[in-house]
């Protein structure tokens, strides 16, 4: 290459150093000052040390051996060589190698070195926990060594063993290649093919690799209790793994230690030539596949398969056990519920559970909730809203809650300029609530207080406040760009802050006043982040100045799994008012994949469902076998402060990672405040996982838990039991069977494998704050319908059906059905399903909740759907009533299938003759049908509303004066008439 060229590739090498090195600096800059924004600085410098130190040591070590491994082979090499054709090509080769050896080799291991560091510095958690591991106080049922030598120190151990066998591999090879080059080793020409530095040096590689062959084996003994061996596959060590093959590999060990000194004594000691080594070698090879392999299946095939439960039977056990154990399920609560209650009991409509059932959806109520409280047409909910519990006026309820944030999406293009996108709109205004089991003309019954006194309409209440001081949102699930804050004279305003409150069509403006973002006041941070922003505005605008802060990383979640990288964040984080304040609160989730015996998971794959990306994260594809919600985070909406609590101060990993930061980056559970304890919740995704293994690990018997005959599944969403997405649990405040009072929880229900319907109820809860798992198990025999079943009977109600065909108008609008409730209450199962309808297929219109679809017992005979949840309790009371006295007049749908208990066959009966009182009173309904078809078709929510009112007055109506006049032909209180009243089509 000429001169120019060198210079040529010398300044673009060194242009691409710098601007890579330029890139790693900024964002490692600016890492820092974000961190030392939320006080994390220790997080930072501890993983940035850490993972430079791996780098450099593992890199270096791995070079140094190799580039040692290269020097002596050179140096072993023949000072002369026989002459022959192969020593003359070879020459050339030795002609540009020997003159430089030095740089060659520095080059060639200085890059193997860099790749060996950048595995290395990604192993960071593995090292710290191995640093800072402590004891579980559990021993493995077959090792009897601690757990926790499995989740610290085995992975780094293990990784540190595959460095080895990579560095003497490749000496091994670059060896090879060295001696052969300068004729160390050689093919052709007089005399032995190899010396004896050569022979020395190689065999001595061979040697150290069969040695680390031997610890290999020593670590696969205990590996096995961390592979999936058990039938049926469970995890762990099986009868052939103890028996056979543990046996056999530590035979193979020895058998190791031997061949290496046998390779070290017969090619250098002995006879000095490579036959008998590799004898050796083949006798090592021989013995792992006769001793590690054949034999094992030999006692599988003839041993273990003819007995097969009974032999599994105790490393089954020990599977179950450890699974239990692994992931907090080994305190489940299991209690028997007979469900034997299918008559709606006269008590129902007192029940306090029944009346606290959940009626809004978080998932379906985000649109109503921004038409209705967004104020501006930039404000947006985002796609699914969370549920908590509030006490107001000294009464505790669960609360549909959602932030009011700023859309991006839903700026208009003057709006999205950069100056107004990042300092103008920066941020949201408020937290809306509304009661979970009541509406309002379709809408969400609002609380104030979280408004700052915007209210909207009717469907608000001044009486029910919770009170917010800050309602400003400056970090949220729909910050995902960047914000400039703060200003250089306080009377000069630019943030937008929300309408006025005597002129919705003025605007209120804002300066900053908290402590969050990052300072960008010199004109050095400026133009840092101008740099990592690919912005100039940052060093040109004049909306940027001394007094200006930065804020990024905003969402909270990100926020959180970047201070405690650690940790596995739930994916659905939930805004609270707590001391005034508006706080987000996200679950952390310490894991692992090494406990022995646990049954390993996907993340990913257990906690997906039917609400997985719309509005809940999905979580990284990770496998874990132990899981533990350790920290509870809260994000400032303020001023994004971050807090990490302590939630469960038994678990030895977090304990781990604190010791590792300091000892102070986890707050005591003991600090926790009392206003943020009110707001803990069991986590969703926490409870799904456990939920999906209690499917099968309910089984506590190895003999029942290998026949598979008593597993569970999860069933499908109800209304698309198609989809094959699995039905989420449902957040409610309620009290169930064997519990002493009222609590907030997850509730789910499964179905027996195979079939649909019931057969368990799940719920999670926390006690004293300490979590609980509770399992009301029904008979195996039972017949009570699962959420598939119980959806599809209802909905095939001859008169239900006739309703919702009413709704839907003729499939001019659509009907979607909400959260399907199952609550056992009063010896038996009550369904409650709210029923929402979007006018005109119109997908961005707000679904209102238009009626509520129940039953009781079998999902079938008693159906109603009513308007409301107290009207649907009365009316399954009554109807129950009826079956008991044999009175079929009023209060009883019927069922699909037309075998009902009043023996309706759910067609249409003969056209009664109608006069005097009933005859008007059909006139009345017919006319009240009409109005609502065309109100339907208007698209007026308001019109609607009242034309449904007056529909259902005119059915009640209807049925007192065919009451009154003793009419033959049953049909339920509150429903639309079977004969000419019902609209044709």
């Amino acid at each position: 290459m000429s001169r120019r060229g060198r210079v040529t590739v010398g300044v673009l090498v060194g242009v691409f150093l710098l601007f890579t090195l330029l890139g790693w600096g900024i964002d490692a800059y600016t890492d820092y000052l974000w961190f030392n924004e939320v006080d994390f600085v220790n997080v930072f410098s501890g993983v940035l040390l850490t993972r430079l130190l791996l780098f450099l040591v593992i890199g270096l070590a791995v070079a140094l051996i190799i580039a040692g491994n290269l020097y002596l082979a050179y140096r072993l090499r023949p000072l002369l060589r026989p002459h022959s054709a192969e020593q003359a090509t070879l020459e050339r080769y030795r002609m540009i190698i020997a003159p430089r050896l030095g740089t060659w080799i520095t080059v060639l291991t200085v890059i193997i070195g860099f790749f060996a560091g950048l595995s290395a510095q990604g192993r960071w958690k593995d090292w710290i926990l191995f640093r800072n591991g402590g004891s579980f106080g559990i021993q493995d049922p077959e090792h009897k060594v601690d757990v926790g030598w499995y989740v610290f120190d085995y992975p780094m151990m293990r990784y540190v063993l595959g460095v080895a066998f990579t560095a003497v591999v490749l000496s091994v090879l670059g060896s090879l290649a060295m001696h052969y080059v300068f004729g160390g080793v050689r093919l052709q020409g007089v005399g032995d093919r190899m010396t004896t530095g050569a022979r020395a040096h190689l065999t001595s590689l061979v040697a150290l690799f069969v040695l680390l062959k031997a610890v290999a084996y020593v670590l696969d003994r205990r590996a096995l209790l961390l592979e999936q061996h058990v039938s049926p596959g469970l995890y762990g060590a099986g009868y052939t793994d103890v028996n056979a093959l543990m046996p056999a590999k530590e035979i193979l060990a020895y058998i190791s230690i031997v061949v290496a000194i046998a390779i070290i004594v017969f090619s250098n000691a002995g006879l000095r030539n490579l036959v008998w080594p590799g004898v050796s070698l083949a006798l090592l090879a021989i013995s792992a596949v006769a001793i590690g392999g054949i034999y094992p299946l030999a006692v599988q095939n003839f041993s273990v398969k003819p007995s097969l439960s009974e032999k599994e039977a105790p490393y089954i056990q020990r599977s179950i056990d450890a699974t239990r154990a692994a992931f907090g399920l080994d305190g489940t609560e299991v209690a028997p519920y007979r469900a034997n209650t299918v008559v709606p009991p006269g008590n129902l409509a007192s029940d306090t559970s029944a009346q606290n059932a959940r009626l809004i959806d978080p998932q379906l109520v985000s649109q109503a909730f921004t038409q209705s409280q967004q104020s501006r047409g930039f404000y947006d909910f985002g796609a699914k809203l969370d549920v908590d519990r509030y006490s107001i006026n000294n009464k505790t309820a669960d609360y549909v809650v959602g932030v009011r944030e700023i859309n991006d999406d839903k700026l208009t293009t003057q709006q999205r300029n950069w100056l107004n996108r990042h300092t103008v709109y920066t941020h949201g205004y408020g937290l809306v609530a509304a009661p979970a089991n009541q509406f309002c003309g379709g809408l969400p019954y609002f609380v104030s207080g979280f408004l700052g006194d915007d209210r909207s309409g009717n469907c608000s209440s001044a009486t029910e406040e919770i009170k917010v001081s800050q309602p400003r949102v400056y970090y949220g699930e729909q910050s995902t760009e960047y914000a400039i804050v703060g200003q250089e004279d306080e009377n000069r305003r630019v943030e937008f802050d929300r309408p006025q409150e005597d002129n919705n069509n003025a605007e209120e403006l804002y300066t900053y006043t908290g402590e969050g973002g990052v300072s960008i006041g010199s004109f050095f941070r400026r133009l840092v982040f101008a740099i990592k922003n690919t912005e100039s505005n940052f060093v040109l605008s004049d909306a940027v100045n001394s007094k200006s802060k930065l804020m990024y990383i905003r969402e909270p979640r990100e926020r959180v799994a970047k201070v405690a990288p650690f940790l596995t964040i739930d994916g659905d984080p939930y805004p609270a008012a707590v001391d005034g304040r508006i706080v987000w609160i996200l679950d952390g989730y310490t894991t692992s994949a090494s406990y022995p015996y646990s049954q390993k998971i996907n993340l990913a794959t257990e906690t997906q469902d039917e609400l997985t990306g719309q509005g809940q994260f999905a979580l990284a594809r990770d496998d874990v076998n132990y899981m533990r919600n350790s920290v509870k985070a809260t994000v400032d909406a303020y001023d994004g402060t971050v807090k990490l609590y302590e939630f469960d101060d038994n678990d030895p990993v977090l304990k781990a990672w604190n010791k590792a930061f300091g000892g102070d980056l986890i707050v005591p559970k003991e600090d926790t405040p009392p206003a943020l304890e009110q707001h803990f919740r069991y986590p969703q995704d926490l409870f799904k996982v456990q939920r999906n293994l209690l499917t099968r690990f309910h089984v506590t018997d190895p003999q029942a838990f290998f026949s598979g005959q008593d597993f569970w599944q999860v069933p499908n969403a109800p209304d698309a039991p198609s989809s094959n997405q699995k039905q989420p649990p449902f957040y409610l405040n309620v009290q169930l069977p064997e519990q002493d009072q009222t609590r907030f929880q997850l509730t789910a229900g499964v179905t027996p494998a195979n079939r649909e319907n019931l057969a368990a109820l799940i719920s999670g809860s926390y006690v004293d704050n300490k979590p609980v798992i509770q399992v009301l198990e029904l008979p195996d025999q039972t017949v009570t319908p699962g959420p598939v079943q119980v959806h599809q009977k209802m909905t095939a109600n001859a008169t239900v059906r006739q309703q919702i065909t009413l709704l839907s108008n003729n499939s001019q609008s659509q009907v979607l059905y909400g959260n399907l409730i199952t609550l056992p209450v009063e010896g038996g199962v009550l369904y409650v399903e709210p029923v929402y309808v979007r006018p005109g297929n119109q997908e961005n219109a707000a679904p209102q909740l238009q009626k509520i679809l129940m039953s009781y017992g079998d999902g079938g005979t008693y159906v109603v759907l009513a308007d409301s949840l107290k009207q649907g309790l009365d009316q399954l009371v009554q109807q129950g009533k009826n079956a008991q006295t044999g009175n079929n007049n009023s209060g009883n749908t019927g069922n699909n299938s037309g075998n009902n208990s009043g023996g309706n066959t759910g067609t249409n009966p003969p056209p009664e003759t109608l006069t005097g009182e009933l005859a008007a009173a059909a006139t009345a309904l017919d006319q009240a049908i009409a109005n609502v078809r065309t109100a339907q078709q208007s698209g007026d929510f308001a019109r609607y509303g009242e034309a449904l009112k007056a529909l259902d007055t005119a059915m009640t109506n209807f049925e007192n004066a065919r009451n009154a006049a003793g009419s033959a032909t049953p049909n339920p209180s509150g429903s639309a008439p079977a004969p000419n009243p019902t609209p044709s089509g």
